[in-house]
């Protein structure tokens, strides 16, 4: 099980950079993407959110019953976890500030979806034992977290282009 998940993440580590790199040369030419300079007031407040549900959360469950309690199946879908986490982190990192590129809004669309599918894979893969329900409740946890955050993310994307809205638009019917 673990050269699968060595395997399955690595290939998609792949795809997705290969994807990143060929969006990234394709839209060059495209002005450098910044982020903008005032974010909103519940930015904090879900970014720190993600912080604690995100990553200290699923951090302790991989201490605990991972490394403490010695669960092996715990360890390994917590560390290809937090390992493709990092990936995305680094991911966003360099698209953003070392290459300043649009491809950066595009990095969590590919990498959210696939931590979808490693959470629920992570489901399949810890054994329904009593033991282990706080470790399935916190992958139920977090799927549900990092679906909220994509769903954030999409309702950003027009702050992202700075898309101009209009504040009190009317819709005018022409009979």
């Amino acid at each position: 099980m673990n050269f699968y998940l060595f395997l399955e993440n690595l290939l998609f580590f792949l795809v997705a950079t290969s994807f990143t790199v060929v969006v990234g040369w394709a839209w060059r030419n495209s002005k450098p993407m910044t982020l903008p300079e005032v974010l909103p007031g519940w930015y904090k407040v879900w970014f720190g959110t993600i912080q604690i549900l995100g990553i200290v959360l699923p951090l302790v469950v991989m201490l605990l019953w991972g490394v403490v309690w010695g669960y092996s199946s715990v360890l390994m879908v917590f560390a290809s976890y937090f390992l493709m986490l990092g990936l995305q982190i680094l991911s966003e990192f360099l698209t953003l500030r070392k290459f300043h590129s649009v491809v950066w809004v595009m990095v969590p669309y590919l990498y959210l979806p696939y931590r979808f599918w490693q959470l629920y894979e992570g489901l399949t893969i810890i054994s329904s034992d009593q033991e282990l329900m706080w470790v399935r409740i916190t992958l139920v946890i977090e799927i549900i977290v990092w679906v909220g955050n994509y769903i954030l993310d999409i309702t950003q994307l027009p702050r992202l282009f700075r898309w101009e809205v209009q504040e009190n638009s009317e819709i005018e019917i022409n009979n």
